[in-house]
């Protein structure tokens, strides 16, 4: 690839090509939402929708922002699977417009956004959480809004005030930008500009995260350190040795295998080229942050937004590339062939005959998780006994949240935040699904087995072959019996 000659302190920024990356970013919109309904909800967006119920500055196991979008999504578009989605959708369309305007910083001109926001659409992490609404759905909009200022601050110390006002937004919804925050100072302190790291602009915007942030973060202290404790849980879970074995690998999988080359090219390009050594910082706080989430055993995809980063990167250097129609068909068969693998492995594109015969649920867990849940609640409706004074009781939030949403009863779990709300006293009854017998015998006067979650042909989510108890004579207040049933993960 040419030498590029233009430092991006001094050189204008090219113009946002505007119309194509609109367009771009409204075929993604329009696509997700017209596969929202298939399938069914994902069980996260279950819990979700439980948790708007009841607003709060923070919950057990995560901050405030993404069940107070789920509440006001379901107000607004409908209490639907489709609903729900709606700001998941939204949040895949501003990556795509975000990456590209990335690649203007970097100096990329019309064609090389184009390139990062095909590359951007047709990804696999960006279509998994732009079809179900997560929490990453908005940490990766979060990531990239920070990384993007950040880069302006480069150019302009006073940008740093409006990167602290993004990431204490952003700590509403996910602490994990806090890795993005320590990675690039470690990149300034090691690559530079150093003298960033005394500039005031930046500790003023240092200082203004910690004000936007506060009131979570008060949340936090004033609630014995909830997310400590649910870190611990989920290092607890043995699932720490399996996720390291499969980071490295899994961020050649997030963006998609035929892209791969392109994002490596942006980090090493960010890492060597003297044209970007005044945004070098950018490249060794994705790999301290990869390296932080290989150490705690974390997931592979918690440092993935700035994989995006480093795509804007490669594609301008691939822009540079494409000097002959040749390279342009590669680029072009590249970025196809990248969302047709990306929307077979991540969206509800075969029908669940089709997909349960595929290694695709053993891949993407939000498929597997996201079928039978109607089927769930109809079962468990059936197992309760007619005259008595019953109550639901679920493992899981995922079960928690189909039984609400599809029951006649109230329904309460210890699992989580859910942990918090108890049965009424009037409630002798209980009708519980994923919960072993020996767990209630202790606390009612009988205690019996009556099926368990049969889902049938197709793929079956997490509740299949769950047990389905009914207790009766409850001989133990809820208070006591409570401990008994709380757990965190």
């Amino acid at each position: 690839m040419a030498q590029m000659t233009l430092d991006v302190r001094v050189v204008a920024r090219p113009r946002i090509a505007w119309p194509e990356i609109g367009a771009v970013a409204v075929a993604v919109v329009v696509m997700l939402l017209a596969l929202a309904s298939r399938y069914g909800y994902y069980r996260d967006e279950l819990y979700f929708r439980m948790l708007s119920e009841h607003p709060a500055l923070g919950y057990v196991d995560q901050p405030p922002l993404t069940p107070w979008l789920a509440g006001l999504a379901t107000h607004l578009f409908g209490d639907t699977a489709v609903g729900i989605r709606v700001p998941a959708a939204l949040c895949a369309a501003a990556a795509v417009v975000l990456t590209a305007m990335i690649a203007a910083e970097f100096g990329g001109r019309a064609r090389a956004q184009l390139i990062a926001a095909l590359g951007t659409a047709g990804s696999c992490y960006v279509l998994l959480v732009g079809h179900t609404l997560l929490t990453s759905s908005f940490d990766l909009v979060a990531w990239e809004v920070v990384a993007l200022f950040a880069l302006k601050a480069l150019r302009n110390d006073k940008w740093w005030l409006w990167t602290g006002v993004a990431v204490g937004l952003s700590l509403y919804n996910k602490y994990l930008i806090a890795l993005l925050c320590l990675g690039l100072l470690v990149g300034l302190a090691t690559v530079g500009p150093r003298r960033v790291l005394v500039n005031r602009w930046l500790w003023a915007g240092a200082a203004i995260a910690l004000v936007i942030g506060a009131p979570n973060i008060l949340y936090q202290v004033t609630h014995d350190w909830p997310q400590l404790k649910m870190a611990t849980a989920l290092g607890a879970d043995g699932n720490s040795g399996r996720n390291r074995l499969f980071m490295l690998p899994g961020q050649l999988v997030l963006v998609g295998l035929p892209l791969a080359p392109v994002w490596l090219a942006g980090l090493v390009g960010l890492l060597r080229r003297p044209e970007w050594r005044p945004v070098r910082a950018m490249g060794v706080a994705f790999l301290v942050a990869l390296a932080l989430v290989f150490v705690s055993g974390g997931r592979m995809d918690y440092s993935a937004p700035l994989l995006f980063v480093l795509l804007a990167a490669g594609a301008v250097l691939v822009d540079r590339w494409m000097v002959s129609l040749r390279r342009r068909r590669v680029i072009a068969a590249a970025l196809l062939v990248n969302l047709g693998l990306s929307v077979l492995l991540t969206l509800p594109v075969l029908p669940a005959s089709v997909v349960a015969n595929t290694p695709i649920p053993l891949a993407n867990v939000e498929v597997r998780d996201s079928m039978g849940w109607p089927e769930l609640a109809s079962q468990v409706a059936a197992a309760v006994p007619a005259g008595e004074n019953t109550v639901l009781l679920a493992q899981d939030y995922g079960e928690a949240g189909a039984l609400a949403h599809w029951g006649l009863l109230d329904v309460y779990s210890g699992h989580n935040e859910l942990a918090k709300w108890l049965p009424p006293d009037s409630a002798t009854t209980a009708v519980a699904v994923g919960i072993t017998p020996d767990v209630l015998t202790p606390g009612f006067a009988q205690c019996t087995t009556v099926g368990t979650v049969e889902l049938g042909a197709d793929v079956g989510n997490q509740a299949q072959h769950a047990p389905i108890v009914v207790c009766s004579g409850r001989e133990w207040s809820w208070q006591q019996l409570w401990p008994r049933l709380v757990h965190l993960g």
